[in-house]
This record gives C-alpha cells, sequence and structure tokens, in this order.
C-alpha cells in the first residue's frame, strides 16, 4: 500500500459538515484513498457506505437524491454516517446533485470524488460555493514515492537519507524523471507494461474526459498541441505560432489548453513582471502534472537520456516540490523574463516579500551566482533567493540578499510559512 499525504487532511475534514470533494488526474488513486479512509473510520467503530458510479448495481442508489438517502437509510438508519460517491463526474448535473444532498441537512457527511472533467462539464464550483472543500490529490509526490521505494524506513528522517545515500538518491531520482508519479507504474517492474499502462491512462483521458464528456472533436489536433508542450517544458508559449502549426485557431489553442488544464495534464504559470517595457507580462509557461506521462507522449518514458535530457524535468520537479509546499500559504509561483532574455525559473511571491528560484540539473561545486539570477537580485532586492541544485548545500551573500544554494531535497524539508 501506498501511502499519501492527503490522507491526513480528508482526516481532518471529517468533522466538518461540508462535502469533502477530491479531484485529481485519472489514475492518481483517488479511489484507492477513500478507500483508505473508509477502513480508517471502520476502525473507529464508524458507520460508512460506499457507492460508485462506475458500478452498475449502485447507479439506481445513485439515480436521484432521494433514491441515494433511502439507500443510506436503509443500512445506517438516521445514525452519523460517511457516505462516500466515487467517480462523480459520470452524474449529469453533478453539482446540483451534491448542492441538493447538502441542503438536505442530513447526519451524513459526504466525500466525492471526481476527474477534472467533473469542474469542466459540471461547473461543479458555482454550485457548491460554501458547501465543499476540494483536495486535489496529484500523482505521487517524489517525497511519496521515495518513502514507498524505501519501505518507509527512512519516513521521519528522509533528509538524513538523501545526505547519505547520494548514490541511492540520485539513482531514485532519474527513475522518477523517467516514469513519472503514477502508483500503477511505480508498483509496476515492467518496462513493457510500464508503457502499457500509461498509454491506457493517455486514452482515458483523450477519449472519456476529452472527447466524450467535453465534446472536443479534433483530438488529432489536441494531441498534437499537447506534443508541441512536451517539446518545451517550461518554454514560452507562442500561440500564433502553434496556431500555425496545429492548424486551429487561437482561439481553439487557447480553449484546448484550458480544457488540458483542467482535466490535470499541464499547468500554466504566468509571468512576474513589474516594468511593462522591459520585461515579459502575457506569454506563459507550461509545466506538465506528471513527468512519466510528459516522457511518454514526445516517446521518451523509459529512454530518457539522463543527465542530457532531463533539464527541464529536474525544473518541473522542482516546481512540483514548491507547489505542494507553498499549498495554504498563500504564496503564489510566477517566472521571470525580459525582453533581452533574462530569465529566473520561479519567483515565490506573498505580497512584498518575494523569493526567486534559479534551478540547475547538476552538483554545483562553487559559489556561483548567473547573470540572471544577479540581474533580479540588482533590481528587487529580495532578503533571499535560492538555487536548486543536486547536492551542494551553502550560503552566500550579494549585497543585502542570502543566495542559498540548495540540494533539491532540502525543499522538502524546509517550512515555507
Amino acid at each position: 500500500m501506498i501511502k499519501r499525504k492527503l490522507l491526513s487532511d480528508l482526516k481532518g475534514h471529517l468533522s466538518k459538515k461540508e462535502i469533502s470533494l477530491i479531484v485529481g488526474p485519472r489514475q492518481a488513486g483517488k479511489t484507492t484513498l477513500m478507500l483508505m479512509l473508509k477502513e480508517y473510520l471502520e476502525k473507529q467503530g464508524e458507520n460508512t457506505l460506499f457507492l460508485s458510479f462506475d458500478f452498475e448495481a449502485d447507479r439506481n442508489s445513485l439515480s436521484s437524491q432521494s433514491s441515494l438517502i433511502q439507500k443510506i437509510r436503509l443500512e445506517s438508519g438516521e445514525k452519523r454516517s460517511y457516505v462516500f460517491i466515487d467517480e462523480v463526474q459520470r452524474k449529469e448535473n453533478a453539482g446540483l446533485f451534491l448542492k441538493g444532498l447538502y441542503d438536505m441537512k442530513t447526519p451524513y457527511k459526504f466525500i466525492v470524488s471526481g476527474s477534472g472533467s467533473l469542474e469542466l462539464k459540471e461547473k461543479i464550483h458555482e454550485s457548491l460555493v460554501g458547501r465543499k472543500r476540494v483536495f486535489e490529490l496529484n500523482t505521487l509526490t517524489f517525497e511519496e514515492f521515495v518513502n514507498f521505494r524505501t519501505d518507509y524506513h527512512y519516513e521521519d528522517k528522509l533528509y538524513d537519507f538523501f545526505q547519505l545515500e547520494k548514490a541511492r538518491t540520485k539513482e531514485l531520482l532519474y527513475e522518477y524523471l523517467n516514469f513519472g508519479g503514477y502508483p500503477a507504474l511505480v508498483l509496476e517492474t515492467e518496462l513493457k507494461e510500464k508503457r502499457m499502462i500509461m498509454d491506457e491512462i493517455y486514452r482515458s483521458v483523450i477519449e472519456k474526459d476529452l472527447t466524450y464528456l467535453l465534446r472536443i472533436e479534433k483530438t488529432e489536433a489536441f494531441t498534437s498541441l499537447i506534443k508541441i508542450l512536451s517539446g518545451q517544458t517550461g518554454g514560452l508559449v507562442n500561440y500564433s505560432e502553434i496556431s500555425s502549426t496545429v492548424g486551429i485557431s487561437v482561439s481553439t489553442v487557447k480553449n484546448y489548453l484550458w480544457y488540458a488544464e483542467k482535466t490535470f495534464i499541464i499547468e500554466k504559470i504566468t509571468p512576474f513582471f513589474r516594468n511593462i517595457r522591459k520585461e515579459i507580462t502575457k506569454s506563459p509557461v507550461y509545466y506538465f502534472y506528471d513527468l512519466g506521462l510528459r516522457n511518454f507522449i514526445i516517446g521518451l518514458m523509459g529512454n530518457l537520456t539522463i543527465p542530457y535530457g532531463a533539464g527541464f524535468l529536474f525544473q518541473n520537479l522542482v516546481l512540483h516540490i514548491l507547489k505542494e509546499k507553498i499549498r495554504h500559504t498563500g504564496r503564489k509561483i510566477h517566472f521571470w523574463r525580459t525582453k533581452d532574455r533574462a530569465e529566473v525559473d520561479f519567483i515565490l511571491e506573498s505580497g512584498q516579500d518575494i523569493i526567486p528560484v534559479e534551478v540547475k540539473f547538476k552538483e554545483i561545486t562553487k559559489n556561483e551566482i548567473g547573470r540572471s539570477l544577479r540581474n533580479f537580485i540588482s533590481k528587487y532586492q529580495p532578503r533571499r533567493a535560492w538555487i536548486i541544485n543536486l547536492s551542494l548545500e551553502k550560503n552566500i551573500r550579494l549585497n543585502n540578499t542570502q543566495v542559498s544554494i540548495l540540494p533539491f531535497y532540502k525543499l522538502i524539508d524546509t517550512d515555507f510559512k
């Protein structure tokens, strides 16, 4: 069993009346997580009921709000019960369905899961304002992956493991950069099977989310668009250029990118700027939710050449770690580019407090601050700046800025509050 950090957050929300809504990519482990939570509750002596829109036997009970309440009462009476509803995106008007259940003020707590298409198709957030809390479950983080691979032996001392077991750390890093964090791939050992599993995952996104649920007709154009992004991860996106290459309008390009975001294929990072004349203000960059999926799309999964083909993947991984660490802190992530091509990979912003983050996929051996980072520090004078690399940990000063050279795994151990 692979442990998921989100489980503790869900446990903490069990006492709240709001619906616990778990969203995320297909095959990220939402159903497994719900079953783990169900098992936890049953060990506490609580009443539970698990229903899924994937199960034909459950569909009558899920056909209407009254049918569902009757089913719950049959199983649990009027006692406090925890009701799990899986794959709710398959329900027509799912948002209104859940809103009605919540507004009935029953003694039942609802824990619901849905894929990314749920938000697109049903506008569920509009229907459930003030009635739900969203929990996003992505594929395994690097921390979850390493803990599983090391049998949770170093779960409470992972930083010490990384520091002492450098060769093993590098081996695990390269595996993660190559195959990503889909649970089914992590559990599989054979390369051929890994590729077949990823093919099925990708097809399910294209066929179920985009074609069936969203009625996208030009799937060839969509797959071409995603393939282009796979080849330029972290690079500035030129909508007009992509439009010309793929053969669809600029507005369709933007729509398809939005669909890809909402179905947890890609994530958009917007530019940080203060000087409109000299800094990039509009063009975003895109990264992938899962590194293995990105590699699969362009035929590199299992064939990735390291270190030569992994620089942007490492940057993508650092983004994942940063996003995980700043959850609930109010910080936002941007990037910085100037029109004369100076660039800093990430800017962590919280009001007036900004932290520039430069990512280097190498083992830095000496104090070195690149021209772009120096330019940013000179212009904005942040209190601190980070250079993320494979192994070196050291602090240096540049004027009034403390520049910390950090190994990537130090971020996992860093408090961002």
